[in-house]
């Protein structure tokens, strides 16, 4: 009997068209662990005024990344996977599933199924933890689940912020830029509502984070913190890649109100070219597959931003996408599980 993997991602439109786009933005938005707040709120707030205005506007954006063969987060992801299965062999299966739309969760559950796995590793590729991703990967897995009468001894992969091979592929990455033409480093997340960040202090650990100091060492109370995962990684990463101390920042973007975590990176990096830097290296450690956020929001957006207040150039470290070093550091991290 094989060995069950599954890979799960957050997710992509079917294709840039305002209705595929429509459909993926109202699966995600009425994720309870996205927006958390009163079902009935969040239902008229999302059907009601985030998705139909949100949708064509958005529907444009992804039309700028979108490339001959499709979504470049569907494309490096399933990439990724038949590297995964090559590197582990035939002892495994692996297969992918996206949070929203396809290929989704349930379907990659009944393909190991089928494959009458004995046992299953579950790999949400979000290096640090958040409810609203992570979790709501897993109890999407864990609804799947319950309709395999049979289903065997499963293992969750939380989080894999501060594995070695993780941050050797994100070193390799950045190893591709000359780091000494750059005057400053910035590593953006993807950002989070504080509250989100609160409740998960109260639901994991006791309840004391303040979204202070106490994310700048990683205990055993707030291991399953974003605010913290992130800056570990920015530690890591600042050690490795020998980036000298006042040249870097972590930062969070794709904000939606003044309520999350801070400091916001379009405003970051605003102020850097106000300051007079000029060439700036921007990493994006929260993404293991470029996708909008990268490719657009950072490459595009900043740089446009950045330019327009007098600096010259934002580059976007490109993520792991399915580059050889990740592909083995997966490898690893499954075979620890």
């Amino acid at each position: 009997m094989k060995k069950g993997v599954l890979l799960i991602n957050l997710g992509t439109p079917k294709s840039p068209a305002k209705k595929d786009v429509r459909r993926y933005l109202t699966q995600f938005l009425n994720d309870p662990r996205v927006i958390d707040i009163n079902p009935i709120s969040r239902f008229f707030l999302v059907n009601g005024i985030i998705v139909p205005f949100r949708a064509g506007k958005s529907a444009k954006l992804y039309e700028q990344i979108w490339t001959k063969e499709g979504s470049p987060l569907l494309i490096h992801s399933l990439n990724l996977q038949k590297k995964v299965q090559k590197e582990l062999g035939d002892e495994y299966v692996v297969e992918l599933g996206m949070r929203y739309q396809e290929p989704s969760i349930p379907a990659a559950i009944e393909r190991l199924k089928k494959a009458n796995v004995s046992t299953l590793t579950v790999l949400p590729l979000y290096p640090q933890y958040a409810t609203s991703s992570t979790t709501s990967s897993i109890e999407e897995t864990q609804r799947a689940l319950k309709k395999w009468p049979a289903a065997p001894p499963v293992k969750f992969i939380q989080n894999f912020f501060d594995d070695k091979g993780f941050i050797n592929a994100c070193v390799e990455k950045a190893k591709q830029y000359n780091l000494s033409e750059y005057d400053y480093f910035v590593f953006s997340y993807h950002g989070l509502p504080e509250r989100q960040i609160t409740k998960a202090s109260a639901e994991f650990s006791d309840g004391s984070c303040k979204i202070g100091s106490c994310c700048d060492v990683i205990t055993g109370k707030n291991r399953l913190c974003y605010r913290a995962n992130c800056f570990a990684t920015t530690r890591e990463l600042v050690k490795q890649l020998n980036i000298p101390e006042g040249k870097h920042q972590s930062t969070f973007q794709s904000r939606l109100d003044d309520k999350w975590l801070k400091p916001y990176s379009d405003k970051v990096i605003e102020e850097l070219a106000k300051k007079g830097h000029k060439k700036i290296l921007v990493f994006s450690p929260a993404f293991v597959a470029d996708c909008l956020e990268t490719i657009y929001e950072i490459g595009t957006e900043y740089d446009e931003i950045f330019k327009h207040n007098g600096g010259s150039k934002v580059q976007l470290v490109e993520s792991l996408n399915d580059s050889d070093t990740w592909v083995k550091a997966l490898k690893e991290i499954i075979l620890k599980a």
